[in-house]
């Protein structure tokens, strides 16, 4: 009976506090580049070679693995390499991924399928995240050559970079 109730407790016990990793944060998570270039490598060193190099910063990462001051990353087109820690920042990120190809989304005024068109995403456009609740995240986006700023809200699960029902502020 005790084994039982000492099984059920490891059980039940959430992986992300089951995190036995150098940061101890879970994993996986999502972050995002903080500077550029960040040269991201086919191992955990600087004796690794070169994968490919990010020119810009705040691109959406997952951070899958971790080995000392090294965090391996996946993209969103499922290539994964290593960075430095310090190469990597916990700002939210993500890209526009509709469910229709080629769709576009409407960016909304509030948490509502009813509320107010204030632009529309295109796919794979970047937005940052200010906040999700499991079903809707706060955003902001620029589009185009005029770099107008829009905000508003979009179903969780419509973005990149946010894992399904995750909440955070």
């Amino acid at each position: 009976m005790v084994c039982l109730a000492l099984l059920t407790m490891v059980c039940a016990t959430p992986a992300w506090a089951q995190a036995d990793n150098p940061s101890g944060l879970p994993l996986p998570r999502f972050a995002s580049t903080r500077s550029t270039p960040i040269n991201v490598r086919v191992g955990p060193g600087t004796k690794y070679d070169v994968a490919w190099t990010y020119l810009k910063a705040g691109v959406p990462v997952e951070i899958i693995q971790e080995f000392d001051t090294w965090r391996k990353i996946r993209d969103v087109d499922g290539d994964e390499g290593w960075v430095h820690q310090n190469l990597l920042s916990g700002t939210r990120a993500g890209y526009v991924t509709p469910v229709m190809a080629n769709g576009e989304i409407d960016l909304l005024g509030s948490k509502s399928d009813d509320a107010g068109v204030r632009a529309r995403l295109g796919p794979g456009l970047r937005v940052q995240i200010k906040e999700c609740d499991g079903d809707w995240c706060e955003v902001s986006a620029s589009q185009g050559d005029e770099h107008r700023a829009y905000s508003g809200y979009l179903r969780q699960e419509e973005i990149w970079g946010v894992y399904p029902d995750e909440e955070f502020d």
